[in-house]
């Protein structure tokens, strides 16, 4: 629909009218006593959304027919990312194997559960209210969740504690949930669905909270890369070396959380220390490898350097995080 141009006209001495397109007042469904939501944008925008007393139920149909593995995985991820309430997934014979994949899925992703199954067919409906979260919350959670991993991790790797670093490994999961969810919930504003807080955050915020979402589940990924080496690692490690990778990864995740701060405050002098103070870290890092390879079992100094490659790399997120959160301050102060 092409743009339309209305004059603002005054009525009473302080009311101000604009008239509705025609074309758009009959495709939405506007009649006389129609009422419209009207809600102003943090940019200066007012977005004028009619109110459906039962909103459009979005539906999604999928042939998986000879559909199976990851194939048939990234199906179902792409039905939930575009927003459908009703995924409806359709086989000339459902095999058991595909059952299974759905299953894991609506296990794997926030709000989908199976709600009819057939032969032929399984049908998954979105039951979250998108009320209950917002992307402010979903990418705070993330951190919080990844952070917690890391932080586990490196006690599992100290103490030996393989039960740890097995709930450290499942925990990963969570965050996959909820970056995905954040893939949706962005997905939704690009296509002007309202969300909870969408009068308060603009789409360049949501932008930016989807772009750091990224790194924090990267950042889950080596938590549970390092509780795998503390789960299949049996050598006792020296007591000045473990001390250093505590004290290493301590930094990684302090760089991490000031980062996201940073992000949320728009503050952009927070976000600059942080890129400096993750430079200022490499060196150690580099010092703390070359102790490592002096240990004596080979196999402890394989596993150790993989795991001080996750501490590094979780620091290079966090920096990647500032980098976003210098952004998103010069955007909330000039756009």
């Amino acid at each position: 629909m092409a743009i339309e141009i209305r004059k603002v006209q005054q009525t009473g001495g302080s009311t101000y009218i604009v008239s509705l397109p025609k074309q758009w007042a009959d495709k939405v469904g506007i009649r006389t006593g129609s009422r419209l939501s009207l809600s102003p944008q943090p940019d200066g925008k007012l977005v004028i959304d009619p109110i459906q007393d039962t909103p459009p139920i979005r539906k999604t149909q999928l042939d998986v027919t000879d559909r199976m593995g990851e194939i048939l995985i990234r199906d179902i991820i792409a039905a939930y990312l575009v927003g459908a309430d009703i995924i409806e997934i359709k086989s000339e014979k459902m095999l058991a194997e595909q059952k299974n994949i759905i299953r894991e899925m609506c296990y794997k992703l926030i709000g989908p559960e199976i709600i009819e199954e057939t032969g032929k067919k399984v049908v998954i409906k979105d039951l979250l209210n998108p009320n209950e979260i917002s992307i402010k919350k979903s990418v705070r959670r993330m951190f919080l969740l990844s952070n917690s991993m890391q932080k586990d991790a490196i006690r599992a790797l100290k103490t030996n504690d393989k039960d740890l670093a097995l709930d450290v490994i499942q925990r990963d999961d969570d965050v996959d949930r909820l970056f995905l969810l954040t893939a949706k919930q962005f997905r939704a504003v690009l296509k002007g669905t309202k969300l909870p807080d969408t009068s308060e955050t603009s789409i360049d915020e949501y932008h930016d909270l989807r772009m750091a979402a990224g790194p924090l589940e990267r950042i889950a990924d080596h938590a549970q890369k390092i509780a795998n080496m503390a789960m299949h690692m049996n050598y006792a490690i020296p007591d000045n070396i473990m001390e250093m990778i505590e004290k290493a990864s301590e930094a990684n995740r302090q760089i991490v959380e000031d980062a996201v701060e940073s992000l949320y405050n728009h503050d952009a002098e927070l976000a600059n220390k942080v890129i400096e103070r993750e430079h200022a870290l490499k060196p150690k890092i580099n010092r703390l490898d070359q102790y490592i390879l002096k240990i004596e079992s080979h196999e402890a100094i394989v596993a150790l350097g993989i795991v001080m490659d996750s501490i590094e790399r979780t620091g290079d997120y966090g920096a990647n995080i500032a980098e976003i959160a210098i952004n998103s301050a010069m955007s909330a102060t000039h756009g």
